[in-house]
């Protein structure tokens, strides 16, 4: 498991691209479209890890929509994730990549879906 470099230089890019997911989520949420509200939940997760914070807060918000679902499976993997966060900062040890959901292993690196490299890198230079 590894940081991404390119986030470790620039939290504003970050906050925006959150932001933007997080817009996509409530929209979602309100349409009353759970697959499409947990993606952007997702890909925001993928965007905030390396910033604890930012990380808590989105595992916050997935806690909140879990139970707002009454998934008692994914409300127990959000507590799970939300107790790892911290000790994956202080190691340095996160999963790049990992959509945070409990259909996931909290360990599993996974590929970040390009559009957000290419933001990542777009914002970053």
């Amino acid at each position: 498991m590894r940081q991404l470099k390119s986030y470790e230089t620039d939290i504003t890019a970050a906050r925006a691209l959150i932001d933007t997911e997080m817009a996509d989520y409530r929209k979602a949420r309100s349409d009353q479209d759970s697959a499409l509200a947990w993606r952007a939940l997702e890909r925001a997760h993928i965007v905030s890890q390396p910033f604890l914070t930012l990380h808590l807060a989105n595992h916050w918000e997935m806690l909140a929509y879990a139970v707002s679902e009454r998934n008692p499976t994914e409300v127990f993997g959000q507590l799970i994730r939300l107790a790892l966060a911290p000790l994956g900062a202080l190691t340095g040890r996160i999963p790049v990549g990992n959509t945070g959901r409990s259909n996931v292993s909290a360990f599993q690196p996974m590929d970040i879906p390009d559009d957000l490299k290419s933001a990542i890198r777009q914002k970053d230079q």
